[in-house]
């Protein structure tokens, strides 16, 4: 394609990309916030060009789950010893009380101004709403409106101390999304008994049908093999019709189950259609901890549910707070994780991981009609010092620009080693 002209209309020229899995080089035009062309050469002037040089040239990263209200928290007000999920709750609810809105709304968009300069532009997070202030959903909610214009941002309305933990929590779960959550959540494994947690996930699915929201659902987040709360998410459903909208996040007890049982559920899970999210970071680290030897992994079948065609994304999780104080936002490390603890090694297979991190995660949040590098999409598109999603992960590459609506966001120097050697 050649199209002569000049600067008018043309707000921006990538010249020579490399897409993913296309064998040649590309320019990319940008207009009024849009892909305008993609050619092997444009033959036209724009206001401003980068030269790409042949490196990888990709949709932005999707963080699928990640928990900005508790974000940068770590040692506050005091650490995790245990390294347990749930001394990381106990932390967290002493924490929590002394929320403020300029508290939880500096931390959050600190963490998001980490996370796009290293290529995140969707997010997905999760608002404690088990304090009658609800602190931290209308903290989050400001958040998503104050970086629209750079970042989409997705809440969830999630009861951290379970829906029937404490009088009031469903009331307070329901009014989260009159305030305008975008998904609502609930933590089954978590209430105080199995009758608790079915009518929690029964409850998630009334309110999401009544508000016409998506659902997450941190799901059997425990290492309990009898922690089933998946095939309630499942059939749930299956009956609803909603499984393109369902979430199952974490399901690490799934990696615990035995082999009849789990060969069972794959079967259903394929019937419902749900997402699933993995948080192979957090996951590795806080699963197993009452194990000796040998330990679990701790991290949800991921291999097999991508083998049977189930939606896989990733997410960080936490970045530096009472149930993860190391992390950085970087979703290529999330991505090399899984790749190490899922056992993923093979070439399609590490391939998939990349798919995790950016095109499964955007299905996951329903946004695809924004999401990738086609004529007329959103020009929201980063670029990487690597060749190959394979190179991407193995050396964590950096991601040297970020265009979001079109505007370059962000612009990063790979670093550079001088060898003074003989």
């Amino acid at each position: 394609m050649t199209i002569e002209g000049t600067t008018e209309g043309i707000d921006l020229i990538l010249r020579q990309c490399r897409l993913v899995g296309a064998p040649d080089l590309v320019d990319i035009a940008i207009s009024d916030g849009r892909i305008y062309a993609i050619s092997p050469r444009l033959e036209v002037l724009a206001a401003q060009e980068l030269a790409i040089a042949g490196r990888l040239v990709s949709p932005p990263f999707v963080e699928s789950h990640i928990h900005l209200d508790s974000a940068l928290t770590a040692g506050q007000p005091r650490w995790n010893q245990s390294g347990t999920l749930f001394e990381g709750i106990d932390i967290w609810r002493d924490r929590k009380q002394s929320l403020t809105l300029e508290d939880v709304k500096t931390r959050a968009i600190a963490t998001l101004k980490q996370q796009a300069q290293q290529g995140v532009l969707f997010v997905r997070t999760h608002a404690d709403v088990s304090e009658p202030n609800l602190i931290a959903l209308q903290a989050l909610l400001e958040v998503r409106d104050a970086v629209k214009d750079w970042i989409t941002v997705q809440v969830v309305a999630f009861p951290q101390d379970g829906i029937y933990g404490s009088d009031g929590n469903d009331a307070l779960l329901e009014t989260a999304l009159k305030l305008g959550a975008d998904a609502v959540g609930g933590i089954p494994h978590y209430e105080m008994t199995r009758e608790d947690g079915v009518q929690s996930v029964h409850r998630i699915f009334e309110l999401a049908h009544r508000y016409d929201t998506l659902i997450d659902i941190h799901c059997d987040e425990i290492d309990d093999d009898q922690s089933r709360f998946l095939e309630v998410v499942a059939a749930s459903a299956t009956r609803s019709g909603l499984g393109a909208r369902v979430t199952a996040s974490h399901t690490t007890a799934l990696a615990s189950y035995n082999n009849a049982y789990a060969m069972k559920l794959m079967g259903l899970l394929a019937k419902s259609g749900i997402n699933f999210i993995a948080n192979p970071l957090i996951n590795i680290t806080l699963q197993g901890r009452t194990d000796t030897y040998p330990k679990r992994r701790g991290v949800t079948r991921v291999k097999e549910l991508w083998q049977q065609g189930l939606n896989v994304s990733l997410g960080h999780d936490c970045v530096q707070d009472p149930w993860y104080s190391l992390g950085t936002g970087n979703m290529l490390t999330v991505a090399a994780m899984a790749v190490h603890v899922c056992q993923m090694t093979g070439q399609a297979e590490i391939d998939a991981c990349y798919d995790m991190v950016t095109m499964n995660g955007a299905k996951t949040l329903k946004v695809e009609s924004d999401y990738g590098i086609a004529v007329g999409r959103p020009a929201n598109l980063i670029v990487l010092d690597a060749e190959t999603p394979y190179d991407a992960i193995r050396r964590t590459a950096t991601v040297t620009q970020v265009i979001s609506r079109g505007r370059l966001l962000v612009e990063t120097q790979p670093s550079v080693s001088t060898w003074y050697g003989n």
